[in-house]
C-alpha cells in the first residue's frame, strides 16, 4: 500500500465513504492536468467518472425534490434542479468536504488556484459520486450527497429572494421617481479566481444600498436588499 493509498483511505472515512476499490476513488480525485504533466504514470483523470456522477446527482436530485416539494410543478422543480446541480453549488459543498487539497493535479494547475476553482472541485464532487455509485450503489451515492441538498435549497431559496428585491426596488422606483435603478461595481478584491465585489444602487443619481458579493450579480441582489432595508427604516417603502 502506497501513501496515497493511505491518504485515500483516511480521506474515505472521513467523508464516511467505504470504498472496495479503493483506485476508483483515487481516479475520481485525479485531475488531467496531473496526467499531462506525468505521462508515464498508469494513471486515468476522473473525467469518464464525472461524466457518470452527473447523471447519478441529476437523478438524485429529481428524487429528492419530487418527495421534498410534493406541490411545486414540474417546471418549478426543473429549475431548482438545476440551481442544485450546478457546478459552483457542487464545488462549495466540494471545497467544505476538504476535496480541493486531495486532487491530484499538474503544479501548473494548482499555482493558479486550481484547487479552490470550482470547476475542478464540483467536478471532482461527480466524479466520486460517480466512483460510489460503481464500487457500492445508488443508496451509497444517495446517503452521501442528499444530506448535502437541504442547505443547497435554503440557499437557493434565498438568492431568489434576493432577486425579488431587486424586483420590489424596481417597481419602488419607477413609483416613486420614474426611473429605474442603476448598479455600479465601486469595487473589486481577492485573487482573478476568486474575486469580491462591491456594487452600489443609485436611483436618480442617489446612492440607496451597497452590497458585497462573489459576482456582480450577487452584489447587485445584495445592494437591493440594503435599499430595500433602508427604504422601510424610513417609511418609504410601501
Amino acid at each position: 500500500m502506497t501513501a496515497r493509498d493511505d491518504e485515500l483511505r483516511a480521506f474515505a472515512t472521513a467523508l464516511g465513504l467505504a470504498f472496495s476499490d479503493l483506485a476508483l476513488f483515487g481516479r475520481a480525485l485525479t485531475h488531467d492536468s496531473y496526467l499531462n504533466e506525468h505521462p508515464g504514470e498508469p494513471l486515468e483523470d476522473n473525467e469518464r467518472l464525472e461524466f457518470l456522477g452527473d447523471a447519478v446527482i441529476d437523478f438524485l436530485a429529481a428524487e429528492w425534490l419530487y418527495a421534498r416539494l410534493p406541490d411545486e410543478p414540474e417546471g418549478r422543480l426543473t429549475q431548482i434542479r438545476a440551481a442544485l446541480v450546478r457546478n459552483d453549488a457542487l464545488g462549495r459543498i466540494a471545497a467544505s468536504l476538504g476535496v480541493g487539497p486531495m486532487l491530484l493535479m499538474g503544479r501548473g494547475e494548482a499555482e493558479h488556484g486550481g484547487r479552490k476553482r470550482a470547476r475542478n472541485l464540483g467536478g471532482a464532487l461527480e466524479a466520486i459520486l460517480g466512483a460510489l455509485y460503481l464500487d457500492s450503489g445508488l443508496d451509497a451515492a444517495r446517503a452521501f450527497i442528499v444530506p448535502h441538498f437541504e442547505d443547497l435549497l435554503a440557499a437557493i431559496l434565498r438568492d431568489e429572494s434576493a432577486k425579488d428585491a431587486k424586483s420590489l426596488l424596481n417597481e419602488w422606483s419607477q413609483r416613486a421617481t420614474g426611473r429605474e435603478p442603476a448598479y455600479h461595481a465601486v469595487e473589486t478584491s481577492g485573487p482573478e479566481h476568486d474575486p469580491a465585489f462591491v456594487v452600489e444602487v443609485r436611483i436618480a443619481g442617489e446612492v440607496y444600498g451597497k452590497g458585497r458579493g462573489r459576482s456582480k450579480r450577487e452584489a447587485s441582489q445584495a445592494a437591493a436588499q440594503a435599499a430595500l432595508a433602508s427604504l422601510r427604516k424610513r417609511g418609504l417603502s410601501e
